[in-house]
């Protein structure tokens, strides 16, 4: 018990510093859940598809894989996050979350999305476990050559299947009308409310 007190005790400020440092800890943690809320992070944690298009660049992707074969039984995460176990699953939604956050927090995302070496793995590992009843055993294991074994290293599903399920070509202009949900604003009702009368007494 005195272990624990002497612990708790470093990190209690003296007297004089607990009301700067009581404010502190509410101004970082009133602002990290303002960001939680306006980024709508608690969606990230779902399997629903309009998580993913909660950032604007996602929208051609979303509509593609809508209206395509796909969109009929499965969502993004089927395809898109590994699906062995589920620390695997969520290990990876939170290091593709975090990168793509960051990407699209800073705009550094190009105008056509390519996915990364992590993400083609888990799509070829998702679309294998998903058709394997359908996959012939070469496209599995390769070939054989005579002496020589051909590996199919490099060679996704994609790659012959290229429609599927988003098409040729995607990027922010090839899908401009397309009909996506609409992202729910993260301006509280009375604040939105309160505006527009404002707007409309001016």
């Amino acid at each position: 018990m005195r272990v624990i007190r002497k612990i708790l005790h470093l990190f209690i400020p003296p007297p004089r510093w607990r009301f700067p440092v009581i404010i502190l800890l509410g101004i970082f943690f009133g602002l990290g859940f303002q960001v939680l809320y306006v980024s709508n992070a608690i969606s990230y944690a779902s399997d629903k598809p309009e998580a993913c298009i909660n950032c604007h660049v996602m929208n051609s992707y979303y509509a593609t894989w809508e209206k395509g074969s796909h969109g009929r039984v499965t969502v993004c995460n089927d395809c898109h996050v590994p699906q062995d176990n589920i620390f695997s699953k969520y290990y990876f939604k939170a290091t593709d979350g975090l990168r793509h956050s960051f990407m699209f927090t800073f705009r550094l995302e190009p105008q056509v999305i390519r996915i990364h070496k992590a993400g083609r793995e888990a799509v070829q590992g998702n679309c294998i476990r998903c058709h394997d009843n359908v996959i012939h055993p070469i496209s599995n294991r390769g070939y054989e050559q005579g002496n020589r074994s051909i590996e199919m290293e490099g060679v996704y599903c994609w790659d012959c299947h290229r429609e599927v399920p988003h098409g040729r070509v995607n990027s922010l202009s090839s899908t401009p009308d397309a009909k996506v949900p609409g992202v729910t604003p993260p301006v509280p009702a009375w604040i939105d409310s309160y505006n527009s009368k404002k707007k409309i007494e001016d």
